[in-house]
């Protein structure tokens, strides 16, 4: 049998890179800090534990969130299997109740035979054999100075944030009321605000008190960017908030029969029902603050809160400069990376770029070249995004059809995203049974 494939990190890209390996015969020794060592932001020692919003994303497949859970599916994907099978309603959207969903994914990685967890902090990256670095959203000191060295140049940091958690049984549905955009009964909690109470909250938002930042956080310009917070919305203009998370499209009143001027939703974050989180809500507002701001939200104002917003670090490596289309590191063979510190944004495309290092590392470590997903797929589109040398001022990217080729023929605005993912998937299919990609007894 071959040496271990070393896999740092078990987040959604580490856990999903394990899973490929071990599941192509290659034993893996993945490396996870915590308990032992914790984050500023995680709370368990659970694999995959989701700490921003417990959403993956759209299921529609006329959309390329939900192209890319096609693709995935196609190919495999542990984290999709997991989350489908702790999915939370939430419309037309995959969200999962993030603790049965963590524990779910810890339980398959530590009981395949071929996997061997350790629980302890990689300070470095091991300078022999295949190695995969997954770790995210927040990889330690020691190791981000590693992972610095070995690039040549610092690190590149970009900031998070996390939306507040609730109780239903806190939230006045006497003001509240249940519907999905442009449908009559829905999964989401929607709290409507007038006009007058849009503008009192927009005001208290944006001269609410935020948490102290650090040095290193107030010199990247980056920091707002990658996650708006809301209160930084609401400085940038009155109606940001309005034409952004706060946006009233396709939701109407039952008790009036209008359309509120704004509201909030609320998605469920728990398969109990029990808990729900402030969609768009992400804050570094103090926790006093989001209290009192929070609470002139009609419906909210005597809502009880488990868990409050925050701000946090990832990072993120200049992939354009160091990373082959496979996540293999340009200067080193057998060196891949995974996850969001390559610079795929949100959960599912961390997940895809963990699925695609793990196939590299097992061919890698069985003798085999690398491969590359079709540019015509999601998954292929942000392996070339990622690694694209021209781009010089490089910033993380989420699925989208923009990354792809365009269509031979365009067959119009309302079938281009159709063509998109037919063309899609055709691609997929036809890869995967090519390269002979799947595992021993799976099927495409």
């Amino acid at each position: 049998m071959s040496e271990p494939v070393v896999v740092i990190g078990a987040g959604l890209a580490g856990s999903e890179a394990a899973w490929q390996i071990a599941q192509r015969g290659v034993p893996v020794r993945l490396y996870e800090m915590r308990p032992e060592v914790r984050t500023p932001a995680h709370v368990t020692g659970l694999f995959a534990e989701l700490v921003c919003s417990n959403s993956l994303g759209s299921t529609l497949t006329d959309r390329a969130p939900g192209v890319l859970k096609e693709e995935l599916r196609q190919l495999g994907s542990l984290i999709l299997s997991v989350a489908e099978c702790t999915s939370v309603p939430a419309g037309r959207a995959l969200a999962v109740d993030r603790e049965r969903f963590a524990a779910a994914v810890t339980e398959r990685i530590t009981g395949h035979p071929l996997i061997e967890v350790v629980r302890q902090e990689v300070k470095s990256i091991p300078t022999d054999g295949v190695v995969v670095v997954a770790a995210e959203p927040l990889a330690s000191d020691s190791l981000s100075a590693d992972i610095a060295r070995l690039a040549g140049s610092d690190a590149i940091a970009f900031f998070d944030a996390m939306a507040p958690i609730v109780t239903l049984e806190s939230v006045n549905m006497n003001v509240a009321f249940r519907a999905s955009r442009y449908d009559k009964d829905g999964d989401y909690i929607n709290c409507p605000m007038s006009e007058a109470e849009y503008d009192r909250f927009v005001e208290a938002l944006a001269t609410a008190e935020t948490a102290p930042l650090h040095g290193f956080e107030t010199g990247d310009q980056r920091f707002f960017e990658a996650c708006l917070p809301v209160e930084v919305m609401a400085r940038r203009g009155r109606l940001v908030l309005a034409y952004g998370p706060l946006r009233p499209v396709g939701i109407r009143d039952p008790r009036t029969g209008r359309r509120p001027f704004a509201v909030v939703q609320l998605r469920q974050d728990n398969g109990a029902g029990s808990l729900y989180n402030m969609v768009g809500f992400q804050t570094n507002l103090r926790f006093g603050e989001q209290e009192r701001v929070f609470r002139l939200i009609p419906g909210l104002e005597r809502v009880e809160f488990v868990r409050y917003g925050q701000m946090h670090r990832n990072t993120f490596i200049d992939s354009p400069r160091l990373l082959e289309p496979t996540f293999e590191f340009r200067r080193r063979r057998g060196l891949f990376f995974a996850g969001q510190i390559t610079g795929t944004e949100g959960y599912m495309g961390s997940t895809a770029s963990g699925l695609m290092a793990g196939i590299n590392a097992a061919r890698r470590a069985l003798g085999l070249d690398p491969v590359v997903c079709p540019p015509e797929t999601v998954i292929g589109a942000l392996s070339r995004y990622i690694s694209n040398e021209a781009i010089k001022d490089f910033q993380p990217m989420k699925a989208n059809f923009g990354l792809m080729p365009p269509l031979a023929e365009d067959p119009g605005s309302h079938s281009r995203k159709a063509a998109f993912r037919d063309r899609a998937l055709a691609a997929m299919q036809a890869f995967i049974l090519g390269e002979d990609l799947l595992p021993k007894g799976a099927t495409a």
